[in-house]
């Protein structure tokens, strides 16, 4: 069993194959965490010495004995207002008005299968691949009980938390804050990492040592967001790539998030993760229950390319429950850049025409074809066809696309509403505002109330009778705003804290509605890019639209610092028109197709415009990716440089499992005269295995003929232990933004 009850030291010791997580009942009955690391035996409590630290106070039993404080121990999920001044997990108010909460042990299950969150995504298991430990605490004074539930995956290295919270007394509770998780890390010195950035600019790596004091990676905006994702890791100062001690915290979560870590007076640093407390407040009626949100820990010894590895696999094999995550995905060319709002039924048949000859597979009708839709400020919520663009509506386009042998895909925003369309003329009330006052407009829109069940199940019925009708492929499902005048009239004012959150519970129901029915559809999450490129979504969707910019170059630190966590498969990436609609930037198309290729690889620009060896390129390039399909889906990805810290180029590299093949892609980002060797280590190559390589150069200004060492033939054969640690030299690269991609095969 990968759960073990030790009821002499009463402890609760979790396995995975190379992880032990340790939990003990201490004194008093309260949950005491004693170890979370490498798997090693015995009981860790030997670990904790007994002090006594000025102005850490005692619990009452033990008033006479200064050296247990629960300032100083590390807590399983931590209370408040009762002593221990750190991080605190849960804050509540009774109906009498007594704030915290002192938990303390009541009963604990183990039992075979995975827990669920029937309102929320969560990780799911299938047979014999993980066990539910239960612990619940309780505090009858305030009547209150919070079972703590922990998924462990013994082959997959991961412990999933979640927290359940019951009013057991006989008045009203508020919770206040409700976090997911506590992780205290009493020994050690740590790195932060967290993901910020904005619009076109998400996910960038900051790296930072923790210090006393608390650091916040926190969104208030409604949605899990651009500037700060929710995943963060905890590394030693001296962890690279590929070694070093590393802990990963990721939220199931889209919406408003915080996660906290704090160093204590003694060192400690804790961790507290969950829904922001921020605008939330959730109303607890006798014999109510609260779900906080899904997280999912790991830890690795392996660095940071370890950890990612263990949140790849989980998140494809784990978390994400379409059936097309582990399946070849169609290519794509999404006319958005290429026409905008302003195109008619033969332009989009003109660009088909265009897909199919170059070996495109599905074309993508993006926004503009409903409602009065000719800009981003009016037809918002009117879900249907726009027959002055479309005559013979979509049912003709889409014939029209199939008979060419092209899928079709469609773009949609169900979430958000303009002022000026019909939807919000028929229920202005089913918007975000606050009564007596202008509202807050983002994109000249307003968003849609998700909290209410009627405007859920109007979105429903709106987009369920869209995929019925029509023969659909594929939809983006957009998101153009954060949220803002959070305030529902469906609630009452002692509610209005629950706003927030209920509108997740409401789009994860319809996301769930959706999927299920329509397992077929290929769904691709967006919110104006990766406004909401976190793990909640990808439960429903098996890729998200990385960034709105598309940019090759700016793509390069967007997906490097996406792929810490997040599985590339599941990383929308398009080719598209240069010089950049977002950056100005002109970059080879060779270039771009690299960059694209290690994600979902796409096209987004006008075919028409293309010149004749543009076009063949193009043609190679989505042949090249079908060879490349299974390693890029399949393949375990290598960070193996990055601009940032070389000035010169990024590399990455797709490794098969078992080592028998491998793709490894450079683009140069800082050309220079006279350059310094461009050398790398390959990665996950078989030691003993003898490789072939081939290379390919795009956008290289140095004839094909002087790419190899000069007076010298180049090798044929490389064993793996040599492109691993002796590495391998590239040819020189010049002009602007050249790129280059090698080919291992195992013989």
């Amino acid at each position: 069993m990968s759960i073990q009850f030790q009821p002499e030291e009463k402890t609760f010791t979790l396995c995975t194959r190379h992880t032990a997580y340790q939990i003990q009942i201490g004194p008093l009955g309260y949950l005491l965490h004693l170890y979370y690391g490498r798997r090693a035996e015995g009981t860790f409590d030997y670990l904790y010495r007994p002090k006594d630290c000025g102005f850490s106070p005692n619990p009452y039993e033990l008033r006479l004995d200064r050296d247990w404080s629960l300032d100083l121990l590390p807590q399983e999920y931590s209370g408040s207002n009762g002593g221990d001044y750190r991080l605190s997990s849960l804050n509540l108010v009774t109906d009498s008005g007594v704030w915290g909460a002192d938990l303390r042990y009541v009963r604990h299950a183990i039992t075979s299968g995975k827990y669920t969150l029937p309102s929320m995504p969560s990780a799911f298991a299938r047979d014999g691949e993980a066990e539910t430990l239960s612990i619940v605490l309780g505090d009858p004074a305030a009547g209150v009980e919070v079972e703590l539930l922990y998924g462990v995956y013994e082959a997959r290295d991961v412990i999933t938390r979640a927290v359940r919270i019951a009013n057991t007394g006989s008045g009203v509770l508020r919770l206040e804050k409700a976090a997911s998780v506590c992780l205290d890390l009493p020994f050690g010195t740590w790195d932060l990492i967290h993901f910020h950035g904005r619009h076109a600019m998400e996910r960038q790596v900051d790296r930072s040592p923790l210090s006393p004091g608390i650091r916040t990676v926190s969104s208030r905006r409604g949605a899990s967001s651009h500037q700060e994702n929710p995943f963060v890791l905890l590394c030693q100062h001296s962890a690279t790539e590929d070694h070093g001690e590393c802990y990963g915290v990721m939220p199931v979560y889209s919406g408003n998030h915080k996660t906290e870590a704090e160093v204590d007076q003694m060192g400690s640093v804790r961790v507290v993760s969950g829904i922001h407390d921020q605008q939330f407040s959730w109303k607890l009626e006798p014999g109510e229950g609260f779900d906080a949100p899904e997280v999912l820990l790991a830890y690795t010894d392996q660095g940071l390319t370890g950890l990612s590895h263990l949140y790849h696999r989980f998140l494809r094999q784990n978390l994400c429950r379409s059936s097309l995550m582990n399946r070849p995905r169609p290519v794509l060319l999404n006319n958005w850049e290429a026409t905008y709002f302003q195109f008619q039924e033969d332009t989009i048949l003109q660009i088909a025409r265009e897909a199919k000859d170059l070996g495109v597979e599905l074309l993508v009708l993006d926004d503009g074809w409903f409602g009065q839709r000719d800009d981003d400020n009016r037809g918002l919520g009117d879900w249907y066809v726009n027959t002055r663009k479309l005559p013979e509506g979509l049912e003709g386009l889409i014939a029209k696309i199939h008979d060419l042998g092209l899928q079709f895909g469609l773009w949609v925003e169900p979430e958000s509403v303009n002022e000026d369309s019909d939807l919000y003329r028929r229920h202005p009330d089913w918007a975000l505002t606050v009564p007596g006052r202008k509202p807050t407009m983002g994109r000249n829109q307003l968003v849609l109330d998700l909290s209410r069940k009627e405007v859920t199940d109007w979105l429903y019925a709106t987009f369920s009778e869209i995929l019925r009708r029509y023969d659909i492929q594929y939809i983006k499902w957009d998101m153009n705003r954060n949220l803002a005048d959070a305030y529902s009239p469906a609630l009452p004012p002692d509610r209005q804290g629950e706003v927030l959150h209920r509108y997740m519970l409401g789009l994860y129901a319809l996301l769930d509605r959706l999927t299920r029915e329509f397992p077929a559809v290929l769904f691709e999450g967006c919110s104006g890019g990766g406004g909401r490129f976190d793990a909640g979504m990808l439960a429903y969707s098996p890729q998200i639209w990385c960034s709105d910019d598309t940019d090759a170059i700016e793509r390069l630190s967007i997906q490097y610092g996406t792929s810490f966590g997040y599985p590339m498969p599941a990383v929308g990436a398009h080719v598209s028109a240069v010089p950049s609609h977002q950056t100005g930037r002109s970059t080879p198309i060779g270039t771009r197709a690299v960059v694209a290729m290690a994600g979902t690889f796409g096209y987004e620009l006008d075919l028409k415009r293309l010149s004749d060896d543009e076009k063949n390129q193009v043609r190679r390039q989505i042949a090249r990716f079908h060879e490349y399909d299974a390693l890029l889906r399949d393949g375990d990805y290598y960070r193996l440089a990055v601009s940032a810290e070389n000035h010169a180029f990024t590399a990455w590299e797709f490794a098969a499992p078992d080592g028998s093949e491998a793709l490894v892609s450079v683009v140069l980002t800082h050309p220079q005269a006279n350059p310094r060797p461009l050398h790398l280590r390959f990665q996950g190559l078989d030691e003993l295995g003898q490789y072939t390589l081939r290379q390919e150069v795009f956008g290289n200004l140095v004839p094909d003929d002087l790419l190899h060492m000069k007076g010298r033939k180049p090798q044929q054969v490389y064993s793996g232990a040599a492109l691993m640690y002796g590495g391998y030299t590239l040819p020189d690269l010049f002009g602007d933004y050249p790129s280059a991609q090698i080919y291992l095969k195992r013989l």
